[in-house]
């Protein structure tokens, strides 16, 4: 018999919205006031996620990024920056000792990947979980989408989807972003470079080593279209039914909270 999880679906909601709505359902959970949690959402303005450890002195062009209308914040979780906009991001909050849950990180990175594997089967696409075949984190790059972790998803050897994770109070949050479109271009405007002749070549490496879901189908999809996808991929995938959960005015009052305290605060956002 499949166990239950609570589903939100939070729409579009800013950039501090949602991370500190991340780490609210990660403490509610640690606490035992809900059971894990699927969580979708989508950003606005667009931003530019950093991860927790990622440096951005002489690695990110915080004034270009302001100047295209970007928000910047900084993630709970590792890993390197993501440009979220034209996307489906995705969280899950669940237990470490939960009975699907592995003790090693990576590990369940395979476990809870295979929601979003099923997803992409969903929309008729072919993708495979990642064996890097040389070191994580060490080719020295800023770009989230330009190498791929243990189990992140891959479409044709090109990373399709980012992913990182966390794991405080004896919850695991994962959580990450599932691309419609990409713009290279902007992309590689939030980011320095010694020079343009570096920045070229990274540009045009990139489309070897990222894809999107538009770019394989070779149409529009909807933000409406992949929720129901990845919906029923993680059902699928992880086994277990979605219960829809409503947001009540005491987790709201919180998420608002750490908002101002945490996510909202430049000191925080730009420590490193």
């Amino acid at each position: 018999m499949s166990e239950t999880w609570l589903f939100i679906d939070s729409g579009v909601n800013s950039p501090t919205f949602n991370m500190a709505m991340d780490e609210i359902l990660l403490n509610w959970h640690s606490q035992g006031l809900i059971p894990p949690v699927l969580r979708f959402y989508g950003w606005e303005p667009a931003a530019l996620s950093l991860g927790l450890f990622q440096k951005t002195v002489g690695r990110i062009d915080i004034d270009a990024a302001k100047a295209k209308g970007y928000e910047i914040v900084r993630r709970p979780t590792g890993g390197l920056a993501v440009l979220h906009d034209d996307e489906l991001t995705y969280s899950v909050i669940v237990s470490e000792s939960h009975p699907k849950m592995p003790s090693s990180i990576i590990e369940a990175y395979r476990v809870l990947s295979q929601g979003i594997l099923e997803g992409y089967r969903n929309l008729g696409i072919q993708a495979d979980l990642a064996i890097p075949n040389k070191p994580v984190g060490k080719s020295g790059t800023a770009v989230c989408f330009e190498e791929s972790s243990w189990y992140e998803l891959e479409i044709e050897g090109k990373k399709a989807a980012g992913s990182a994770q966390t794991r405080q109070k004896g919850v695991i949050l994962q959580h990450g972003s599932i691309p419609m479109d990409m713009d290279t271009e902007t992309l590689y405007d939030l980011f320095i470079f010694p020079n343009e002749k570096v920045k070229n070549r990274a540009m045009k490496g990139f489309d070897q080593k990222a894809v999107s879901i538009n770019q394989i189908l070779g149409r529009k999809t909807s933000y409406e279209e992949l929720k129901l996808a990845f919906k029923d991929g993680f059902k699928k995938g992880l086994n277990i039914e979605l219960s829809t959960y409503e947001p009540n005015e005491k987790m709201l009052k919180e998420v608002e909270d750490l908002m101002q305290s945490k996510y909202a605060n430049e000191d925080y956002t730009f420590q490193r």
